[in-house]
């Protein structure tokens, strides 16, 4: 298992998305920048509104269609070589090779997160004043990429069945689905709001990206660990369906 996922991590070097989950994190920290100058509530606290928007829309948009790309790419990259068809041949565990590909993901995905927390601070640094909440940082940085892993292995899945358009397609429905369904009772049922509605009580701010006030129900802090135990639940389930279904499928 070891060697299959040195493998697969040899496949990213100097590639598109190896710079997509290094580069991605940057936008967004300028992107809160940017937008804190123009703030007209100047009543905020300089952190807190920079936090509120680099934290509401790293979950809102490159959760869903940041883990999408990741997945087409590296599924693209497969048909390129031929689709598998030479590993097919040779005496490879086609679950391990799949849950390899799910594991160097989730590795990008946590390399983004700590490039997107190294991002803020130094945002921050530019643009707002007082003490750093370095804390607040890390564990939101950390907890939307712990919330969002269940998502690899479906994004995954939907690339390598249906082609990588279709599993953009999917990204692209995924952010509508979660951003209506974050501030809902029933957002526990939309796993790509998790990310999005676990930032309320961390950050403080609403799904549409607006400062929500003391005695919110939206800051109640109960969901954050039903959040981590749905995500994990939901990794282990899909990325055994997933790599069981990988291994019964057939190479076209």
């Amino acid at each position: 298992m070891k060697n299959l996922i040195l493998s697969e991590r040899l496949k990213y070097k100097r590639s598109f998305a190896r710079k997509l989950a290094l580069i991605a994190p940057l936008f967004f920290a300028l992107y809160g920048v940017i937008v804190r100058a123009y703030l007209p509530d100047q009543s905020l606290l300089a952190w807190d509104a920079l936090l509120a928007m680099i934290f509401n829309w790293w979950p809102v948009l490159f959760v869903p269609i940041g883990v999408s790309l990741l997945c087409a790419l590296a599924e693209n990259r497969e048909r390129k070589a031929g689709r598998y068809r030479s590993l097919r041949a040779n005496d490879i565990s086609l679950p391990k090779l799949w849950l390899g590909k799910i594991v160097v993901l989730g590795y990008y995905q946590l390399l983004s997160s700590v490039v997107l927390a190294a991002a803020a601070i130094a945002a921050g640094l530019i643009a707002a004043g007082g003490d750093i909440p370095l804390l607040k940082i890390v564990e939101a940085s950390l907890l939307i990429w712990l919330v969002s892993l269940g998502l690899i292995p479906m994004h995954l899945y939907a690339a390598f069945r249906f082609g990588a358009f279709a599993g953009l397609a999917l990204g692209g429905a995924a952010m509508f689905a979660g951003v209506l369904a974050a501030p809902g009772s029933y957002w526990i049922a939309v796993p790509w709001s998790w990310p999005t509605r676990l930032m309320a009580p961390l950050i403080g701010v609403h799904p549409n990206g607006v400062t929500l006030p003391a005695g919110h129900p939206l800051l109640d802090a109960s969901v954050i660990p039903i959040g981590i135990a749905a995500s994990l639940l939901l990794l282990a389930v899909t990325s055994a369906l997933t790599a069981l279904w990988f291994a019964r499928s057939e190479v076209r």
